[in-house]
């Protein structure tokens, strides 16, 4: 196996003492070295106490069951407080539906999830597959190139400029817009916090110049155009609709390219999958909910105890932030057989944490397994191995579990 896409060795976390665990270091996922933390954790202490971290103390919880049983509750759990760890600047206040509890959270969403809805995807669809296909066929044969670049963002980033009808053009805004927000460093990533928010207010102007000038023309079934004239939308102050315009950007940005790119490492990684993969194409639809689960695009969402209470044998107290860790979630012995192996004909595949749980699973769910689908589809008819050919680079955050460059080179059939 060539060096430049062997997993990570394992590191050996048997002799830290358990209260000086912290996975919420982004180095732990810049460095792909996360793994043997989680599976210690989900082995000793499933809801696990951080004292100390970059963003204060918190709570992990790391396995399927407990998740799902959090994800359930949001009276006792809250959104509202954020769904990140870094607390929200109180001069820079975004919020969004996701940070929002019912009953506000569903009239929110609500405005804005026709836009997912079966019959505008069966729509979207064949748009998907002729960007996906015009993409392809522009790549460099035999020749290297950086897959994240060339193809998890330019589809993504095509596909999100057509669901707000953003300006095609300048469509490569809504990726460095993404990037931004979730690169932050409160949050652990590498971009100042000014740029962060300035870069975050250039959003925030341009998005309103487009939607003044969807109020005044009739509804259309883009996203923008249902915020400006959806009742519970159209009247947002500005830091709520940049809020929802950042959820709506991250959302169908960086958890699609990130699977993207985790497809064809985790194919690289395993070269038996891919044999039975060229074998028969027919199982891609099964392959990709695998991906995704593989990949666990968002690492975490957290929660905040709204009074104190007990939780898997311990005393939360109100206030507390707690870490649903679906990268642990996924990976959790006692739900998933041999979670640690990629296995493309996995029976039950959909059975994953990675579009979380409850009133909260994200609403592109349908439309990014049908990007990663379609996109395979049109991948297996032209190329016979997409090799990895050299070091990749991961993303510095421990929310977004991404890539940042993947070297490539592909052979055709």
């Amino acid at each position: 196996m060539a060096e430049a896409y062997a997993p990570t060795p394992e590191v050996d976390v048997a002799d830290i003492p358990l209260e000086e665990i912290d996975v919420s270091r982004p180095e732990l996922f810049q460095t792909d070295t996360h793994w043997a933390y989680f599976r210690r954790l989900r082995r000793e202490d499933p809801v696990h106490y951080c004292e100390n971290s970059m963003f204060g103390p918190y709570w992990s919880i790391t396995k399927f069951r407990d998740i799902m049983a959090m994800e359930s509750d949001f009276q006792d759990f809250s959104s509202a407080d954020g769904i990140v760890l870094a607390d929200r600047p109180e001069d820079f206040q975004t919020v969004n539906f996701i940070s929002m509890d019912p009953p506000k959270h569903d009239v929110q969403r609500k405005t804005v999830q026709g836009v997912v809805a079966p019959m505008n995807l069966a729509k979207l669809e064949g748009t998907i597959r002729e960007r996906a296909a015009r993409i392809l066929d522009g790549l460099p044969v035999g020749e290297e190139f950086d897959w994240v670049d060339n193809v998890s963002i330019e589809l993504t980033t095509q596909m999100l400029a057509t669901i707000f009808d953003f300006p095609f053009e300048e469509r490569r805004k809504l990726t460095h817009w993404s990037d931004m927000a979730t690169s932050g460093e409160l949050a652990g990533g590498p971009t100042p916090e000014p740029v962060r928010r300035a870069a975050l207010m250039e959003c925030l102007e341009y998005f309103t110049r487009l939607r003044d000038e969807r109020i005044k023309e009739e509804p259309k079934p883009d996203l923008l155009s249902m915020l400006a004239h959806g009742k519970d939308t159209q009247n947002m102050p500005p830091m709520e609709f940049l809020g929802n315009l950042i959820l709506l950007i991250v959302g169908g940005n960086d958890t699609t390219r990130n699977s993207i790119s985790g497809g064809v490492l985790a194919l690289n990684q395993n070269p038996g999958e891919y044999d039975k993969l060229r074998e028969n194409p027919g199982l891609i639809p099964n392959m990709v909910p695998e991906i995704i689960r593989w990949q666990t695009p968002l690492a975490y969402m957290r929660r905040t105890a709204t009074r104190d209470l007990e939780f898997g044998g311990k005393q939360i107290r109100k206030g507390d932030k707690l870490a649903m860790w679906y990268v642990s979630g996924n990976r959790d012995e006692e739900v998933i057989e041999d979670p640690d192996r990629f296995w493309i004909d996995r029976p039950n595949a959909r059975h994953h944490l990675s579009f979380g749980f409850g009133v909260h699973r994200c609403m592109g769910n349908r439309l990014a397994e049908m990007q990663l689908r379609v996109l395979w589809e049109e991948i297996m008819q032209r190329f016979r191995f997409i090799e990895i050919t050299g070091e990749i680079e991961r993303v510095q955050s421990s929310f977004v579990k991404g890539y940042s460059r993947m070297p490539v080179r592909l052979h055709a059939w």
